[in-house]
C-alpha cells in the first residue's frame, strides 16, 4: 500500500532535529558498547516498522559520534554514559538539525530536476556524489558519516553502486542505513552490515508520544489512532496529520452493509471517489487504499486469533459479520488483490473512481460466497 509521510509541521520534529527517543534503550545500548569497545563496525543496518525511531536514532548516533569519536565519555557519575543523548543546546545538535554539518551527509529520495516532482526512489547518481564525499578528508577530523533514508527506497543500480561502498569502506566512514522492509534488500548488502532490530513500541508509549505532541487531542482518539498505528508513533502523528481516523470510519461506513449482507451504498462510493481528482485526491486514493488494506489486515487478523482491540466501536462486529461469509484464505486472496490493484493503480496512472469500485466489488462478491 501507499504510504503517508509524516508532515514537518513545527511541533513534530524532524529525525535529525528530535532530542528524544523513546522505547529503544536495548539499541542504544548496542551502540553504546561498539563505541565502547573501541572496533566500530562501519556499516549499521537500522530495521524495523516505518515510523518506529529508526532515523531519530541513526542521527542520535552520528551526533555522539561526531562528539566523542571513539573515546569513551564519561557521565556526570564518573562511568560511561547509558545513552546517546545529546542536548539540543549544543552548538553540534544545532548544526546537525540544521543539515550544516560538513561530515554528514543524509540520502533520501530527491525532486527530479527536470519534473520538480519528488521521485520514488533513491538513483544512482546520489550514491556516486556519496563516493566523493567518503573519498575526501573529514573537515573536523573525526568521522564522516552517511544516513540513507530509507534504503528499500533505492532502485538496483543505486545499490549495486552502494555496494562497492560497503565492500571497501573507506577509513573512518561509516554508513547507517534505515530498512522499513530489509527483505527487499540484496543479500550481499545485509550480509556486510551489522543489524539492529528495532520494535514497535508498546501502545502506551505511542499515546504518550501523540499526546506530548498534539496536546488537547480526544483519549478516544488517541487511542484509535495507536491501534491503526500497530506501534508506530511516527504513523498515528502522520494518521492524525491526514485525518485518517476519521477516514479510517468512512470506509468502515462504506462497507457495514457488507457486513448485514446488503449491496454497496453507490452514491456513498461515489460521493468519496469524486474527491480523487488532483493533488489532494490523489493523497486520499493513497490514503483510502492503506486504510482498506489496513481494515483487511485486522480482520484477517481477527479471523486468526478471535480477538481485536477496536480502533472504533463496532469495528469488531463488522468485522466478524464479513469473516463469517468467506474462508480466511479467500479474505487473503482480496487483500493481495487489492494492495496488486492499488500498486498498478500508481504505476499506470488507472481511473481512481473505477479502481475503488473494484476493489469494493471485489469485497462485495467475497461476502456472497458461503463457507462451505
Amino acid at each position: 500500500m501507499a504510504k503517508a509521510e509524516v508532515p514537518s509541521a513545527p511541533d513534530i520534529p524532524l529525525p535529525r532535529a528530535n532530542p528524544d527517543l523513546i522505547g529503544h534503550d536495548e539499541a542504544e545500548v548496542a551502540l553504546l558498547d561498539a563505541v565502547h569497545g573501541g572496533k566500530l563496525h562501519h556499516a549499521w543496518l537500522l530495521t524495523g516498522p516505518r515510523g518506529i525511531g529508526k532515523a531519530t536514532l541513526a542521527y542520535r548516533f552520528a551526533r555522539f559520534l561526531f562528539a566523542h569519536g571513539l573515546d569513551t565519555p564519561v557521565d556526570m557519575f564518573g562511568g560511561p554514559p547509558q545513552t546517546l543523548q545529546l542536548s539540543p543546546d549544543d552548538p553540534l545538535f544545532r548544526r546537525i538539525a540544521a543539515g550544516s554539518h560538513p561530515d554528514l551527509v543524509t540520502l533520501e529520495r530527491e525532486e527530479n530536476p527536470r519534473t520538480k516532482v519528488l521521485r520514488d526512489e533513491i538513483v544512482v547518481d546520489q550514491v556516486r556524489d556519496l563516493a566523493g564525499f567518503f573519498a575526501m578528508t573529514p573537515a573536523e577530523g573525526g568521522f564522516r558519516v552517511a544516513i540513507i533514508d530509507a534504503i528499500d527506497e533505492m532502485n538496483r543500480n543505486a545499490a549495486n553502486a552502494l555496494l562497492k561502498l560497503l565492500e571497501e569502506p573507506p577509513p573512518r566512514s561509516l554508513l547507517i542505513l534505515v530498512a522499513h522492509a530489509p527483505g527487499r534488500l540484496l543479500p550481499t548488502i545485509r550480509s556486510r552490515c551489522r543489524r539492529l532490530a528495532l520494535r514497535p513500541l508498546p501502545e502506551a508509549q505511542v499515546a504518550a508520544i501523540v499526546n506530548r505532541l498534539v496536546p488537547g487531542i480526544a483519549a478516544d482518539e488517541v487511542r484509535g489512532l495507536c491501534r491503526l498505528a500497530n506501534g508506530s508513533p511516527g504513523r498515528a502523528l502522520a494518521l492524525h496529520a491526514a485525518g485518517g481516523l476519521k477516514h479510517y470510519r468512512a470506509i468502515g461506513d462504506l462497507l457495514a452493509p457488507l457486513a448485514r449482507r446488503q449491496g454497496l451504498d453507490i452514491k456513498a462510493v461515489n460521493t468519496l471517489a469524486d474527491r480523487f481528482t488532483g493533488r489532494e485526491g490523489s493523497d486520499l486514493f493513497r490514503l483510502t487504499f492503506e486504510l482498506l488494506g489496513l481494515w483487511l489486515v485486522r480482520m484477517i487478523r481477527l479471523s486468526a486469533t478471535g480477538g481485536i482491540d477496536e480502533a472504533m466501536v463496532g469495528e469488531g462486529a463488522a468485522m466478524r459479520a464479513l469473516v463469517a461469509a468467506a474462508r480466511l484464505e479467500r479474505w487473503t486472496e482480496v487483500w493481495e488483490k487489492i494492495n496488486a490493484l492499488a500498486a498498478r493503480a500508481e504505476a499506470v496512472n488507472l481511473d481512481r473512481r473505477q479502481v475503488l469500485v473494484a476493489a469494493l466489488g471485489m469485497i462485495e462478491r467475497c461476502t456472497r460466497q458461503s463457507v462451505s
